[in-house]
């Protein structure tokens, strides 16, 4: 079967092995409650609520796998979709690697994503899967930086002052969002050719930037931010509280 005559199925990888340590001391940052329900839970129906979304693969703790299979099932999630958990790695990097090694033949668009942004918007999964189908090898949502930002060299010593040595044009600066989108052989090219090394890579794009393919970006939503510390918790909160209101339920 040609390229062009093979059926395009998409799947999504969600790292959530890390513990989120900005969030302070307790569960994994995806196992918090957000309304009552666990982040991780949240991220998983918002990949899911696309209809393109066949699979959505959760990479796990490796020893809390079993814990994070049995919260999906204890909670309804879209029937169309398929879920599959398995144990991650001691990197973000390393945790996407073991979720692509996962994934089944044919899958020929991969969406990963963050267990930390809980609230992304189905429109904006929808336009990074659409942008994948279009030829883009990666796709990143993105929002313009609403700061000036500056570069600075960092100080010696913690507390010390920072001295500028840059400010970047803001017209030219985004800040990115996820689900990030791929051609499924350009993303399990990355992963092979970049060696693993400190903590990893915390961007695949940037991965993919780096073996010199195009990256493009699409427009992310102010929704889909990441939930880091305690005030994100107060604004998803709100964001629920108020899409609850507007939904009537």
């Amino acid at each position: 079967m040609s390229d062009e005559a093979r059926p395009s199925r998409t799947a999504v990888v969600i790292p959530a092995a890390g513990r989120g340590v900005r969030l302070g001391p307790g569960a994994p940052k995806a196992l918090r409650a957000l309304n009552g329900t666990p982040i991780l839970i949240h991220a998983v129906r918002a990949m899911a609520a696309s209809r393109a979304v066949s699979l959505v693969v959760v990479v796990a703790p490796p020893e809390g796998a079993a814990e994070v299979k049995n919260l999906l099932d204890a909670h309804a999630l879209p029937e169309r979709t398929d879920y599959l958990v398995v144990p991650g790695g001691d990197t973000r990097q390393e945790s996407v690697r073991l979720g692509l090694e996962a994934l089944p033949e044919g899958v020929t668009t991969v969406l990963v994503h963050d267990a930390a942004r809980p609230l992304v918007p189905v429109d904006t999964v929808d336009a990074v899967i659409e942008a994948v189908r279009d030829g883009a090898v990666a796709v990143v949502p993105a929002l313009p930086v609403a700061d000036t930002v500056k570069e600075v060299e960092p100080a010696e010593k913690p507390g010390d002052p920072e001295q500028v040595v840059a400010t970047p044009v803001r017209a030219r600066l985004r800040a990115v969002q996820t689900p990030q989108g791929f051609d499924h052989d350009t993303l399990v090219n990355a992963h092979a050719t970049i060696a693993l090394t400190g903590e990893g890579a915390t961007d695949d794009a940037g991965m993919v930037e780096r073996l010199g393919a195009p990256v493009v970006v699409v427009p992310g939503h102010e929704e889909a931010f990441k939930v880091t510390r305690p005030l994100d918790l107060v604004l998803a909160e709100a964001v629920l509280a108020r899409r609850r209101a507007n939904d009537g339920f």
